[in-house]
């Protein structure tokens, strides 16, 4: 199987699996939205910035070593196992001991039992993490679709039936921890590698070399993604942080299916070609044209949809999170120059590089968000927005030099498909404000965005649309009942 054709079937294979547990994780959310007051559910949103956190620390940049190493064997698979299970053995200990600072801080004493409960999923994950490294060097992502289907469908109805009993946050806590259990569960059954009884120190330095950065790179991007939050948790209310971290639910489950299948996929193609630079830029294009012509009618049509949406979803009482919605779907995107940008400079070795780029971008946005943060949680909102362009600029900045591929090309490949995605989102607006059912507003905006989106990309030519239809085509011609 050529290279093309395994990254494609690779993709909609971990695609399908972010879809699917994007889709039910998104539904459950829904309905604890329907359950809880949004001041409530800021709360709940508090937990699950420190809940991200710490699944920072469960890979420890040594995944990503291993899918970067050319020639990886079992003593560096059961080197970092060991070493992960002892690394996060000590971080669920620090949490246990702080949690109770954490809620002093906020001044919510019922966070202490909840992060000591949530804080059990870095250990069990440690166990699995060296899996999901096997399963990505090996491009075996169907493997990813198995596990998580079978731990999202069981932590769903597990959370569903609680939040109906009246447990609250503690139905989040159980999906959580049950999901993670499953998942791991399937994982060790459907993957054939097993640790060793080996260990080598040397192996190890080598792996943290490459590893540790990407750790640093990653936790300081983590950190400062949720900083906004934790900030208008303790400066503002709890329903604001509510509003705020709502509007980006709709946006980030379109890009954690999209832009989290295409960087599952990528770095492990690209470094399979990490000696041919011309390939690596190939692929680096590709995946930013590409990409971005998928997630530009989404996020922009969303813009369009936003009030419509959150009617028929969330009911009234969430239509104050419509302004972040917008914002944060402006700042999305932009996120494919990111993805595939960063992923060439891991490919090629550069997680030196990519360290540095991730301080420059941290100090950029903190400088930012230090200027918003006392003008209210729109200002905060508006931040995000400025330091996304400036990381765009960031991160391309390098692969000038490494690909020849630099940040202006990068905005001539992809602005027909914004431009287009921009018309279409200001056509399908006004249908908003039509006196009807919410449903049928949304039925109308989304087909004639559709219609719009793709009948002016095959007047306009583009190439995007053209590569797409080019892929998709053959398989469709090899549906049941066309020959």
């Amino acid at each position: 199987m050529n290279t093309n054709k395994k990254v494609i079937i690779n993709f909609l294979w971990r695609f399908a699996e972010r879809s699917g547990a994007q889709l039910v994780t998104f539904v459950v959310s829904i309905i604890l939205a329907r359950l809880l007051e949004p001041d409530v559910y800021g709360t709940i949103a508090l937990v699950t910035v420190f809940i991200t956190i710490l699944n920072v620390f469960v890979d420890c940049g040594m995944g990503n070593a291993l899918i970067q190493k050319a020639e990886a064997d079992d003593l560096d698979f059961s080197t970092v196992f060991y070493f992960n299970i002892a690394a996060c053995s000590v971080l669920y200990l620090i949490m246990f001991a702080v949690s109770p600072l954490i809620a002093a801080f906020y001044e919510i004493p019922a966070l202490t039992p909840v992060i000591r409960m949530l804080s059990l999923t870095i250990i069990i994950s440690g166990l699995k993490n060296v899996q999901q490294a096997y399963v990505s060097r090996n491009m075996l992502f169907k493997k990813f679709f198995y596990a998580t289907l079978a731990g999202t469908i069981g932590a769903a109805a597990l959370g569903i039936i609680m939040a109906f009993m009246g447990f609250g946050i503690w139905a989040l806590v159980a999906q959580q921890l049950f999901n993670t259990v499953m998942d791991t569960f399937v994982l060790w059954i459907t993957v054939k590698w097993r640790p060793k009884r080996m260990f080598s120190t040397e192996r190890l330095k080598e792996l943290l070399g490459y590893g540790w950065k990407l750790l640093v790179s990653s936790l300081l991007d983590t950190i400062y993604n949720n900083i906004r939050q934790l900030i208008i948790g303790k400066l503002y209310t709890s329903e604001a942080l509510a509003y705020f971290n709502r509007g980006k639910q709709f946006p980030n489950l379109i890009i954690t299916n999209v832009n989290t299948s295409i960087d599952s996929v990528l770095l492990p193609a690209m470094a399979q070609e990490q000696d041919n630079v011309e390939r690596v830029k190939s692929m680096t294009r590709r995946a930013i044209k590409t990409s971005t012509y998928i997630m530009a009618p989404l996020m922009m049509g969303l813009t369009g949809c936003a009030v419509p949406l959150v009617r028929f979803i969330l009911t009234d009482k969430w239509l104050p999170c419509v302004p972040f919605m917008r914002i944060i779907c402006v700042t999305c995107l932009f996120y494919p120059i990111h993805t595939a940008n960063l992923n060439a400079i891991k490919a090629l070795g550069r997680s030196d590089l990519f360290l540095s780029l991730e301080v420059a971008k941290k100090i950029v946005g903190t400088i930012l968000l230090l200027s918003t943060m006392w003008f209210g949680v729109y200002a905060i909102a508006c931040s995000l927005l400025a330091e996304s362009v400036c990381a765009q600029i960031i991160n391309a900045w390098p692969n000038k030099k490494l690909l020849g591929y630099g940040y202006v090309d990068q905005i001539k490949d992809i602005m027909p498909g914004i431009l287009l995605a921009v018309f279409m989102g200001i056509c399908v607006y006004p249908i908003s404000f039509l006196q009807l059912p919410s449903a049928v507003i949304l039925i109308i905006q989304v087909l004639a965005g559709a219609a719009i989106y793709l009948g002016g990309s095959r007047i306009l030519r583009l190439e995007a649309f053209r590569y797409l239809w080019n892929t998709v085509s053959p398989w469709m011609s090899r549906l049941p009942g066309r020959e």
